[in-house]
Order: structure tokens, then C-alpha cells, then sequence
């Protein structure tokens, strides 16, 4: 695997790669893998002739008060893991290359970064996601890229964004990976501490708890996250936000007639944790 630091060296390496004919996978990261990114780079290997694993934290979107300074890093552990994946190119560029001296251009998906994350993250979250991962787009000009469901609404922001902007590019969202005992994996599973660990397994259960009641014929959306509630109410856990919305637009839903996303977030102990199910609509 050869890691490559500038946009002038990555964009060689994709000239080259094109001159052979060969199909590009992009898996965009902000590094501390876990079985969640590595999943994603496994499916980026079947479906691609060369992967590449992009490593960049970006500053953008994180707000003041969040935990940019302490987001975990480990280059040579991620390196060493997305070789192991099956990476050929690891593109971990600094912050001064990706965003130079004079950088003044920002990209803003409207509508469905106003709500959830986007609602209690401000609008530089969304935006900081939409401008990084354009520019990713256009560095490294993947046939596919590989995005977590985990992350659902920022699937949604980076479809929207490279159907507007008419990006040669199909994205791809991988199911969520999650621990023995449901938890969601994320990087910042590592702020934890074991009462805190014990305690946000509550998110995937009161999911699967709205999940099965809607698997036994319940269509109505307040039944549906009152279920959800009462499982984080037992746990302790007072949501961010949990909410019932359109799996496709974000619009929020009174029953599920269609496709849903149900979406929650939560503090749990020191860390932010997100996670989601795909609630089918009525056949």
C-alpha cells in the first residue's frame, strides 16, 4: 500500500490508474478504524480494481466545543489495518493541503441539513462534510464511494450533493457494524467508560424495540417512538433528538407509509453517539 500526502501525488497516482483502464473505490475516513471502516474497505476491494482509503479529520466540521483536539488518532495502526483490507493507496493529507492559505469556498447542502444532526450540530457540520468530501470527489475521481449507514444522513447529503453538482460518481451505503452486544461501532466508542459502555447499548435496543412493534403491523409513528423512549428512559439515556422522517427527503413522518429513517442521538457519558433503522413502509 502507498500512502500518499498531496493532492498533485494523488491525482498522478489516479492518472496512472485511469491509463490502465482500471476502476477506482474511495472509502472517505477520518482514521481510528474500527470493523465499521474496515467492512467498508472489504466491499470497496470486491467492487473496485484499486481502493483507495482516504485519512483526514476535518477540522470543518467540528464546532468549537467539540472534540476536535481529542478525536482519536493513530496513522500507523489505520495504515497498517487498510493494508490489511485491502487498500492500495492510503490518501492522508494535512491540513494545509486540503485547505491552503486563502481557502474561501464552502459547499451547502439546504433542506436536509437542517434537521437532526444538522439541527443540534449547527450548520457547519453539514457544510464541512459537503466541502470535504467534494473535494475528495474531485482528487480522486472514484467510480464508487463507500459511506456507512450508520452515518445516515450524511449519505443523504453527499447523494444530494453529487446529484446537484452532476458528479460522475455512484455512492454507496454499507450496513451498520456493531458490536456482540448491538452497540453501534464508532470511533468514539473509545471515550466510554465501562458504566458508560454498559449503558448506550439502550440506543440499538430501543431501536429494535420500535423496529419489532412496527414488524407487528404498528404504523403510527407516536407508538412507534414512544417504545423507542421507554427504553431510553430506562436506561437513562434523555435523546439529542429521536425522530421518525422520510428515509429519502427527511421529512418528518406521523406513520410509517413509506420507508422511514429512524434516527437518534444521545450523550452517553463523555462521547456523542448516533445510530438509525430503515422502517419499511406499508406494501
Amino acid at each position: 500500500m502507498r500512502i500518499v500526502r498531496t493532492v498533485s501525488d494523488m491525482r498522478a497516482a489516479v492518472r496512472a490508474v485511469r491509463a490502465e483502464g482500471a476502476s477506482i473505490g474511495l472509502v472517505p475516513t477520518m482514521g481510528a478504524f474500527h470493523e465499521g471502516h474496515l467492512s467498508l474497505m472489504r466491499r470497496a476491494r470486491e467492487a473496485s480494481d484499486v481502493v483507495v482509503v482516504s485519512l483526514f479529520v476535518n477540522p470543518t466540521q467540528f464546532g468549537a466545543n467539540e472534540d476536535l483536539g481529542s478525536y482519536p488518532r493513530d496513522e500507523a495502526r489505520d495504515a497498517a489495518l487498510a493494508e490489511e483490507a485491502g487498500a492500495d493507496i492510503l490518501f492522508a493529507p494535512p491540513v494545509s493541503e486540503m485547505y491552503p492559505d486563502g481557502f474561501a469556498t464552502t459547499i451547502h447542502v439546504s433542506g436536509i441539513t437542517d434537521v437532526l444532526c444538522g439541527a443540534h450540530r449547527g450548520p457547519h457540520h453539514f457544510d464541512g462534510v459537503a466541502t470535504v468530501v467534494a473535494k475528495l470527489l474531485s482528487i480522486v475521481t472514484p467510480d464508487v464511494a463507500f459511506f456507512g449507514q450508520k452515518d445516515a444522513q450524511q449519505v443523504l447529503v453527499v447523494r444530494r450533493l453529487v446529484r446537484d453538482l452532476d458528479l460522475p460518481v455512484r455512492i454507496e451505503a454499507c450496513p451498520i457494524v456493531r458490536e456482540p452486544d448491538g452497540l453501534a461501532m464508532s470511533s468514539r466508542n473509545v471515550y466510554l467508560d465501562a458504566a458508560a459502555r454498559a449503558q448506550a447499548t439502550a440506543l440499538n435496543r430501543a431501536l429494535t424495540a420500535a423496529e419489532d412493534l412496527a414488524a407487528r403491523g404498528e404504523r403510527d409513528g407516536a407508538a412507534l417512538l414512544a417504545a423507542a423512549r421507554s427504553v431510553l428512559a430506562d436506561a437513562g439515556i434523555e435523546p439529542e433528538y429521536l425522530e421518525l422522517r422520510d428515509a429519502e427527503h427527511l421529512r418528518p413522518l406521523l406513520r410509517v407509509d413509506r420507508d422511514a429513517l429512524l434516527a437518534v442521538a444521545a450523550r452517553v457519558g463523555a462521547a456523542r453517539l448516533i445510530d438509525n433503522r430503515i422502517l419499511k413502509g406499508e406494501s
